[in-house]
Formats: C-alpha cells, sequence, structure tokens
C-alpha cells in the first residue's frame, strides 16, 4: 500500500497532465457524491417505504386470520360443551350397539352442519375413547386400533385439560405423524371434549383449518409473483406458505438479497413474514444508478479529454524544452526543437534553439584546444611508463648476468622483447583482461629469474572478466611495486596474486596482493592523501623534480580517471608485517573497446554552458 502511494505521488508531481486530469476529477468530485448520495438515499426510503406497506398489508391479514382463529376456538367450545353430543359420547360404552350407530350418524351430520357453515374449516374429528372410534366429516366414522395412539389421546386428554393444542401435520406422534391419523395435511386445534366436567372421559375434540383457504388469505398481500409469504407459529414452523420450506418444515433461510418483513400476532402468537428479492424494489432505481454511472463516466472521460487538450497546448512545449535540455546535458549538441508555435512557447523553443547553436560554436572554438592539450598529457604520461620500466629491467639483467649464466639472461632478454612487442602493438590502447596478463607474464617472468624463484605468481581470474577490454600497461606499475617493495628482501615463500572479479554487474575489480613486509600506518596515509590529489580530474603532470616519490601510482591514477571518469577508483589496503594489497575498481559501462578519453566536468567553461 505504501509503495502504490509513493506511485501515486511520483505520477502527480513528475506529469502535469496527471495533475490537471487530477484537478478536473477533483472539481466533479462534489458532483459524483451528491449524485451518488442522492440514489442511495433513494433506495433506502424506497426499501423503507415497502416495508411499511407490506407492514400495513400483513398485520391486515394477520387480524382476519386472529378473528378466524377466534371462530375456529368458539366453534369448538360450541362443540365441547354441546350437551347432546357430551351425553351420547359419555352413554356410549366400548361394544357399539345399533342405538349408538344411529346417534354417531346423526352426531357427524351435525357436525358436517357445522363444518358446511364455517369455511375456514375443512373436517372436524372426534375421538371416543371407550370404544376408539373416530368420528370425521372427512371420513366418516372409523377405529384407532394403535394402542400407542390410543395412549396418546388419552395423556394429550390429561394433560391439557380444557386447553387448547394446535398441532401440525408432520408433527410425530407416537411413531406416526398427526396428519396421517386424522387424514390431513394442515394444521388442526385439538382439546377435550365435555369442559365443564371435572371428571371428563378422555375424549378429543379435533378442527382441521383449510390449508388452501389460508393460503388463499395470505396470497393476497403477494406484491409480486416473486415474492414468497408463510404463515408459521411461534416456533418458527410453517403453517401455511407460498414457498420452499426448510427440512424440518420450519422457515428457508433469508438471504442477503432479500427484504423480509414479519408481523406477530397479539392473539395466537402466531406470525407472518413476507419476503421479497430487493431487486424486484430496486428496479427503477437500479435505471436510476446506471444512468447516474454513465453521467459520472462521461463526465470522468470529458476530463481526461479536457486535460489532453490543455497538456497539449500548455504543457506538451514544456515536456518538449524539457527533453531537449536533457539531451543537451548528455552531450547532444545537434538538438533542435521542431517549433511552429507563434506565442510564448514558441518563442522560448526559438531561444532554446540558438542557445544550443552558440554553445556548438563554443565548444568547437575552445574546448576543442582543450580536449588536444589532454591528449598530448595522457601521452607523456604513458611515454613516463616504458623508459622507467626499462631502466628496472636493465638493471635486472645486469644482476642475472653477475649471478647466472647466459641462458637466464638470455629468457630475460627473450621476454623482454615480447613485452615491449606488445606494448608497442599497432598503437592500440587496451587490451582484454587475458591479453594483459599474458603481456603482463612477461615482465614477472623476468623479475623471477632476477629473484631466483623466491616468489610464486597465482592468476584468480573470474571466467566473466577475461574478455573485457582493459587500458594497456595500467597493472604493470602495481605488480612491479608489489614485486619490489614486497619480494626483494625475501629469500623464499614470496607469493603474488592477480585477481579479478565482477561487483554486482556494474563493475570490474583488479587485485595485485603480495605477501611482503606491508606499509606503516604513516606512510599508507601519505600514500592515499597523495593519490587522491593526483586523481583530481584538474590533475596536471608536475615537473619532474617536484614528484619524488609514487610515480607509478600517479602515473596509474591520473590514466585511469582520463579513460574512466570519476567513478574509477584505485585503494590500498596494508597490514604491517602481512602484506598489502591494491585494487582497481573500474566502471563496466566505461570498458569498452573503443575507449575515449572522459572529457565531462574537465572545462569549467564548458560545463556553465551544457547546464552541468
Amino acid at each position: 500500500m505504501r509503495a502504490l502511494w509513493r506511485w501515486v505521488r511520483s505520477q502527480f508531481s513528475g506529469h502535469i497532465q496527471v495533475r490537471l486530469t487530477g484537478y478536473f476529477l477533483l472539481i466533479l468530485l462534489p458532483l459524483v457524491v451528491i449524485s451518488l448520495f442522492a440514489v442511495e438515499r433513494s433506495r433506502d426510503l424506497l426499501y423503507n417505504q415497502a416495508v411499511e406497506r407490506s407492514q400495513l398489508a400483513l398485520s391486515s391479514s394477520m387480524d382476519y386470520i386472529d378473528l378466524t382463529l377466534q371462530n375456529i376456538e368458539e366453534l369448538s367450545a360450541l362443540i365441547a360443551t354441546d350437551p347432546a353430543v357430551v351425553q351420547q359420547l359419555n352413554k356410549t360404552g366400548r361394544e357399539l350397539p345399533p342405538e349408538s350407530i344411529v346417534e354417531f350418524s346423526r352426531m357427524l351430520k351435525q357436525l358436517s352442519n357445522m363444518n358446511a357453515v364455517n369455511h375456514i374449516v375443512s373436517q372436524i374429528t372426534i375421538y371416543h375413547h371407550a370404544s376408539h372410534m373416530m368420528i370425521s366429516t372427512n371420513f366418516g366414522g372409523r377405529r384407532l386400533t394403535s394402542e400407542p395412539m390410543q395412549e396418546w389421546m388419552v395423556q394429550t386428554a390429561r394433560e391439557k385439560g380444557t386447553a387448547i393444542r394446535y398441532l401440525l401435520p408432520d408433527e410425530s406422534v407416537s411413531g406416526t405423524t398427526f396428519g396421517s391419523v386424522i387424514s390431513t395435511d394442515s394444521i388442526s386445534l385439538v382439546r377435550s371434549m365435555d369442559l365443564y366436567n371435572v371428571n371428563r372421559q378422555p375424549n378429543i375434540l379435533m378442527i382441521t383449518l383449510n390449508k388452501s383457504r389460508l393460503l388463499n388469505v395470505i396470497k393476497s398481500q403477494l406484491p409480486s409473483s416473486q415474492a414468497k409469504i408463510y404463515l408459521h407459529t411461534e416456533t418458527g414452523r410453517v403453517v401455511a406458505g407460498t414457498g420452499e420450506t426448510a427440512a424440518d418444515g420450519g422457515l428457508p433461510p433469508i438471504s442477503g438479497k432479500e427484504m423480509a418483513v414479519t408481523v406477530d400476532s397479539g392473539y395466537s402468537n402466531w406470525h407472518l413474514t413476507l419476503m421479497q428479492p430487493e431487486a424486484e424494489l430496486y428496479r427503477e432505481t437500479d435505471k436510476l444508478r446506471m444512468f447516474t454511472y454513465i453521467i459520472i463516466a462521461v463526465s470522468v472521460l470529458l476530463a481526461v479529454g479536457i486535460s489532453w487538450v490543455v497538456y497539449s497546448g500548455i504543457a506538451s512545449p514544456v515536456h518538449k524544452l524539457a527533453s531537449g535540455m536533457k539531451q543537451l546535458a548528455a552531450g547532444n549538441l545537434n538538438i533542435r526543437l521542431h517549433n511552429r508555435q507563434k506565442d510564448e512557447f514558441g518563442y522560448l523553443t526559438e531561444s532554446f534553439n540558438q542557445m544550443v547553436a552558440y554553445q556548438r560554436h563554443l565548444i568547437q572554438d575552445h574546448y576543442e584546444q582543450e580536449l588536444e592539450l589532454l591528449k598530448t598529457e595522457l601521452k607523456f604520461l604513458q611515454s613516463q611508463i616504458n623508459p622507467h620500466f626499462l631502466y628496472n629491467t636493465l638493471d635486472s639483467i645486469y644482476w642475472s648476468a653477475q649471478n647466472y649464466e647466459a641462458t637466464e639472461i638470455s629468457e630475460m632478454v627473450l621476454n623482454l622483447s615480447r613485452f615491449f612487442r606488445l606494448s608497442l602493438n599497432k598503437g592500440r590502447e587496451v587490451f582484454t583482461l587475458q591479453e594483459n596478463m599474458e603481456h603482463l607474464h612477461y615482465y614477472i617472468r623476468i623479475q623471477q629469474i632476477r629473484f631466483l624463484d623466491n616468489f610464486r605468481v597465482e592468476y584468480r581470474l573470474q571466467e566473466e572478466t577475461k574478455a573485457i577490454p582493459v587500458l594497456k600497461l595500467l597493472l604493470q606499475p602495481l605488480v612491479e611495486n608489489a614485486i619490489l617493495h614486497g619480494m626483494e628482501d625475501r629469500a623464499s615463500g614470496g607469493l603474488l596474486v592477480i585477481s579479478s572479479w565482477l561487483e554486482g554487474g556494474t563493475r570490474l575489480n583488479i587485485r595485485v596482493e603480495d605477501n611482503g613486509p606491508g606499509i606503516n600506518p604513516e606512510r599508507l596515509a601519505y600514500m592515499r592523501h597523495e593519490l587522491e590529489k593526483a586523481g583530481r580530474l584538474d590533475y596536471r603532470i608536475k615537473r619532474e623534480e617536484e614528484v619524488r616519490d609514487l610515480f607509478g601510482l600517479r602515473n596509474i591514477t591520473a590514466r585511469m580517471k582520463l579513460y574512466y571518469g570519476k567513478e574509477a577508483e584505485l585503494v590500498i589496503d596494508s597490514v604491517e608485517g602481512q602484506g598489502t594489497h591494491v585494487t582497481v575498481s573500474l566502471p563496466l559501462d566505461r570498458c569498452g573497446s573503443d575507449l575515449q578519453l572522459v572529457t565531462e566536468e574537465l572545462n569549467p567553461a564548458r560545463e556553465g554552458l551544457t547546464g552541468g
């Protein structure tokens, strides 16, 4: 998240078009916020109005259902206390004589008349405990043979007393369902007969409600075909509903994309729940929201388009000038900006073109003279190496002639001739690192013969570095110092190591190290200070009488800076008594086969002209 924020800040601060677009979008932001707020507010109002409207409609239906239940309960009380019915049930025993069957038929006819009067009742059933006979307006009469069911009937009559109980058809009763016992698929009112008799017999009255008519009552409140409505008990069991129920016969789960409104009954503790998909409620507002999104999208596109027009007319010339200045700073003096504008930006662009032409003229007339002077100095620096080395080599041949036979002297002369042959190799300024090592080995072999092989040499060159071009004779003074100051006083056991490696893929490092006596701290500090002065870009070769020491190291430092720029480094590290190692670190992008003098920042006048 922090990286994303930094990227946004960099884009905003680095691009005028991004800022212009941002400002235009900022102007549009209040309009967008107000439009979205208005759409969402209208959705909330619509939702609240739909909830209130549904609550009113459901309350009306719930009142009707409560009134219906009151009528049914009054009807049940009327039947349960009917003297003729109660007397007939009490006087009939286990056996049913013909007279009792006739009376039960009359009772059934009376119950059928009551059922026909009340349209919400589908059937009325009376259970006679003594004969286990069930008398129903639906199936007539039949005997209840299941002993568990007989026991359940007795237990229900005794537990509930005069109270009323509502049973759903799928409710489990003694291993079966209540609906299968009385052949119904709807909820039934269950209560005892002979309400006013404390010593009543366990006879049961069951009045079943007409499910389809209950459903017609609540279906009238459906606002759409996709909506669902359920009449359910306080435990959540569905009495009647237009949709599917849960596996246990309860209400289905309410999804997050549905509006659910529930109204409670103060009389029966039943509930009426309406479920409607929110998509139906928001159909019109969704169209309004879509129009709002289209307006916002068009506004954003217009903001981007206007910012692009403004950018093209004002900021684009500035960007073109900045690009031209970057190319000029990189040394492209042939840059010329195309200019077709006649306004202030056109005048500024034309002034830039005139400045470039004037600067090119100054460099051709003045800076090339300075460049020729630097080339002359460099040739002088290179010419100083060969005589200095020649003196040391002739001295080596002399001492070898004093101590050895002519064979060693001839080998030294042969290596010397090969060394000079490669040094003068048709004016080439660079060799690959591998060729430099072969060239350097001729010199090292001469010194090994001179010092009676009291030291050995190891080459530890990383394979990737062998083909990299390096300035010739850059390492020879370092090896010369290592041998003369590190190996001269040793009888044996000397070690000279030359290694190379790439650092980070951007630098070539070459190190010359020995196990000689090392350099004391005072001398080391002096050497570093002098080489730091020699490495400055305004360095010039001093007269020979002014330079008393560090000739080779000064020469290497000056050549490195002239060819490889200020990024080139020469680092000396030494521990007294353990040895010395000198590291040359060169920028890899400057190590090319077409090495040119590094002239940037050499002339303060040019620095001012190019803008640094």
